[in-house]
């Protein structure tokens, strides 16, 4: 173990939220614009995730002084079940940071299946030596696939490991790592341990020596005038494989809030590059837009994304393609029937799962947060909704779904008749108003909740 680990542990400990309230500390940092002496921080995903696994975190961290350069998001195929592929590509990752900033060492955060690719990655000494602090957030202890007793992992590695679990969690029950700073989040789900304030506090405290954030207030983040401009950027990949979509175009739409009409042509156009990145794009800070992602050949339907207003400059806005046949994601959207007739709806809620008893979920009134449809066991963050024989009726929970993945996603038969009215959702009070568009020939629409 480090030698400076006793006394990392030592400070974050007695730091932390979980054991102290906030207030005054000499250690905090005085505000700061982006400070590059900071070392990079790399992120790795989880299960049927994206980079924007990532972007509260990010806006957190850069409102606390670090470069948005200096916060790297890692996409990896967590359907591959190939560990070693993905390795090799964090460890590449790894290396772009620290030519790109100059730095010795990078910190890494794993998130839930993230985490066992920490594992792997911290595993080898030669790669361990890039990292000086690594963060294990709502993830299994051990690699799954080993069943050594005594597993080798970030505890017996030299670099300082922090164990963030939550008993909010009901996907993954976290243990703890001997050796490690183990902290417990109470009301956090499975996603809310990756982008709440309260985990950020953790997170930043154990990455700065103990130090308390300046701010949890992800409006904090630059720019902070709520008047000036925002610039967004991301990615478009494939759903679940996270396959770069390269020739694809995004477009920009500012829209009327109340119909979700476009207010005029488009108000910016990118190409998808080899990576999948897209952007920048200059974007009013109380506008609700629309991102159209197309597929100039005409061979995966079209997207179209609906968000809410931008607070905050983000670098990781993700764009999801419809996967293409033949694979596990594409599988899942084969079960999906596009037609004309109707519209297909997904509800996004992209930092927290949806449970009931905690959090209303609404589509044109009617409650979509049930116990049927929004168990804590399931913790749902995406909700698929359409017409499942395409009978112009609306039915239950589409069972077929659940058997290809039985967490994070659920399947609802409902018959939104495409030309009709616009289709209201409202989570927790936010509320996002979407067309009904033909889904044969428009594809599918997602309204996407920060």
């Amino acid at each position: 173990m480090n030698a400076l680990f006793p006394l990392a542990l030592t400070i974050a400990v007695a730091l932390s939220p979980a054991l102290q309230s906030c207030g005054d500390d000499p250690q905090t940092p005085t505000p700061t614009a982006c400070d590059p002496a900071r070392r990079p921080i790399v992120m790795a995903h989880g299960f049927l995730a994206s980079g924007d696994t990532w972007a509260s975190f990010s806006r957190l961290f850069e409102a606390n002084g670090y470069c948005q350069s200096h916060l790297i998001a890692y996409d990896w195929n967590t359907l591959a079940f190939n560990r070693d592929a993905a390795v090799v590509g964090l460890d590449s990752a790894i290396d772009a940071a620290l030519a790109a900033t100059g730095s010795d060492q990078v910190d890494l955060i794993g998130h839930s299946a993230g985490g066992g690719l920490g594992y792997a990655y911290l595993a080898d000494p030669t790669r361990a030596a890039k990292v000086a602090a690594y963060a294990h957030i709502a993830s299994n202890p051990a690699p799954l696939e080993n069943t050594d007793p005594a597993p080798a992992g970030p505890a017996e590695a030299p670099v300082p490991t922090l164990n963030l679990t939550s008993t909010g969690d009901l996907i993954v029950k976290g243990a703890a790592i001997p050796g490690a700073i183990n902290l417990v989040l109470t009301t956090e789900d499975h996603y809310q341990a990756a982008t709440s304030a309260r985990a950020f506090t953790d997170v930043f405290g154990f990455f700065n020596g103990g130090a308390r954030p300046i701010t949890t207030d992800p409006t904090d983040a630059p720019p902070a005038d709520p008047k000036a401009a925002r610039t967004i950027s991301g990615k478009a990949l494939t759903l679940g494989e996270n396959t770069p979509v390269p020739g694809f175009t995004v477009s920009l739409f500012e829209l009327d809030s109340t119909t979700a009409q476009r207010k005029s042509t488009a108000d910016a156009t990118a190409i998808v590059t080899a990576d999948g990145s897209w952007g920048p794009f200059t974007v009013k800070p109380d506008a609700h837009y629309e991102l159209f992602l197309e597929d100039p050949t005409g061979t995966s339907r079209p997207v179209h994304y609906y968000r809410e207003p931008f607070a905050s400059d983000s670098h990781l806005v993700y764009l999801r393609a419809l996967p293409p046949p033949g694979t596990l994601a594409g599988v899942l959207i084969s079960l999906i029937p596009f037609a004309d007739e109707h519209t297909v709806l997904i509800a996004f809620s992209s930092s927290q799962g949806v449970i009931h008893g905690r959090d209303t979920l609404t589509m044109n009134g009617e409650t979509l947060s049930t116990a049927e449809l929004a168990s804590a066991e399931r913790t749902s963050i995406a909700f698929f909704i359409f017409d499942d024989e395409t009978d112009q009726t609306s039915g239950g929970e589409v069972a077929s779904f659940s058997r290809v993945f039985a967490i994070f996603l659920t399947a609802i038969d409902r018959y939104l008749p495409a030309g009709g009215p616009p289709i209201t959702l409202t989570l927790n009070g936010r509320v996002l108003v979407v067309p009904s568009l033909p889904s044969s020939t428009d594809g599918a629409i997602v309204a996407t909740f920060d």
